[in-house]
């Protein structure tokens, strides 16, 4: 009997512990467009975004869309403590490789027809990782044409490694607006085209794990565990008391 309520305590624990891993949010990147329906001839900005990060320190992100209905016109990047909602630690923005110090960001950009990659890496064992949510880097297109414009973003994330340690990657979810273009002036809109992306969910939405009301399955845990343990202490008493146990079985 005592090897039940042992066994009934432990499985109480457990399923704290998963209450805790299941109300945890994972990290996530979204590529946030500020209207899904833009016409012809206006400009529509996108801004990368990240949520839920712990210690990062290295971001390797892509976005991809149709060229045929946007196309780049400017990038500005938000990296650093000196900016507002910022990510990444670092006073100090260098695209030279060669010749980079402690507390530096290594920012390479490359912009092509279709295409934006970023790679920002924080510098030196003082740059602490980065830990939290912000935005990462916002892009400005020119609409230049109508249809679906299949954003699709792609990101790989590393850690800051203890000293002599070599970095991890971070598990991630990438997810991007649904846009389509219209005519200027149009009355009627296209339902716009959700995006594809290797570790896209649901289009224009965050992933997160959903939350559990903790507190009142703790409440129900706890009861059900007390009630357990009285009913298996009653039952005990009863085996050891025969005219009891008589008694309850007429």
């Amino acid at each position: 009997m005592k090897s039940r309520i042992i066994a009934l305590l432990v499985c109480t624990i457990l399923a704290f512990c998963f209450i805790g891993a299941a109300s945890a949010q994972s990290t996530a990147l979204n590529a946030e467009a500020s209207t899904t329906q833009p016409a012809v001839g206006t400009t529509l900005t996108v801004t990368i975004t990240i949520s839920n990060v712990q210690n990062l320190a290295g971001i390797d992100t892509t976005l991809t869309w149709n060229p045929s209905v946007l196309s780049l016109a400017n990038s500005v990047l938000n990296l650093g403590d000196s900016k507002s909602n910022g990510v990444l630690h670092g006073s100090n923005i260098n695209t030279d490789e060669n010749n980079l110090v402690s507390g530096d960001i290594y920012v390479q950009e490359t912009k092509v027809s279709g295409s934006y990659k970023l790679v920002a890496q924080a510098v030196g064992a003082s740059n602490p990782g980065f830990t939290g949510s912000g935005t990462i880097v916002t892009l400005t297109f020119n609409v230049a044409g109508t249809g679906a414009a299949e954003l699709s973003l792609q990101t790989e994330l590393a850690d800051h490694p203890a000293t002599g340690q070599t970095a991890n990657n971070i598990d991630n979810q990438d997810t991007a607006s649904s846009v389509a273009a219209v005519a200027a002036g149009s009355s009627t809109s296209p339902t716009p085209t959700p995006s594809t992306s290797g570790n896209t969910t649901t289009p224009g939405v965050s992933p997160t794990v959903p939350e559990f009301p903790n507190t009142l399955l703790i409440v129900m845990l706890v009861v059900v565990a007390a009630a357990s343990v009285a009913v298996s202490t009653k039952l005990l008493k009863n085996r050891a008391n025969p005219s009891l146990k008589k008694v309850v079985n007429i």
